[in-house]
């Protein structure tokens, strides 16, 4: 089973996010687009597991410890640059809870012995990404062709901001692969408590 660990979207932020989507999509018609529905802050990704493994998983993400927190979800990007965009993000602001939530979700999987992050944790939404996994080339030979009239829509609107909610509890997910994009299941549920 394909499975990671994350935060899920409250269901206001998500309709807003949809209505966004819905407006700049046609903006980057070569994009593989994120369905609003499968949105999430992703905390741990862990990979392959086999199924007999999940008890051990819930057993070890039960100890983490950690108090409910404020996401404000705004603003966005590119990764790895504007200049080379294969991925449009929207970001948020969190404070030192969410990357801390993290830190304990790594920590607590690694005594499963499952690899620790080799990478600072980055909060964001994958909105697109490039339609394949190589930058396009302009004619000119330039990348980032895929997301050139986004971006110069982007750059003439205002700074988007689809609100704050409060993280109350963290999931296991599963991940599905399918042709028409990766279907997400949770699998079990971790209270965030004072």
């Amino acid at each position: 089973m394909r499975l990671f660990v994350a935060l899920d979207l409250d269901e206001e932020i998500r309709r807003r996010i949809a209505l966004y989507l819905e407006g700049l999509a046609g903006l980057a018609p070569d994009a593989r687009w994120a369905k609003a529905e499968s949105l999430h802050v992703t905390l741990k990704f862990i990979g392959e597991l086999p199924e007999d493994e999940i008890p051990g998983l819930h057993d070890v993400l039960a100890t983490i410890q950690a108090k409910p927190f404020s996401l404000a979800f705004h603003g966005y990007g590119f990764f790895p640059t504007a200049r080379a965009p294969r991925v449009f993000w929207l970001g948020m602001t969190a404070g030192e809870e969410l990357p801390n939530l993290a830190a304990r979700v790594d920590t607590a999987l690694s005594a499963l012995k499952i690899p620790r992050e080799e990478h600072p944790f980055t909060p964001h939404l994958t909105l697109a990404r490039s339609g394949s996994g190589a930058p396009r080339l302009r004619p000119e030979g330039r990348s980032g062709a895929t997301f050139e009239r986004l971006q110069k829509q982007l750059a003439a609107m205002a700074t988007p901001d689809f609100g704050t909610m409060t993280a109350r509890e963290f999931f296991l997910y599963r991940s599905q692969l399918s042709p028409g994009g990766s279907r997400y299941s949770k699998l079990a549920s971790f209270a965030l408590e004072d």
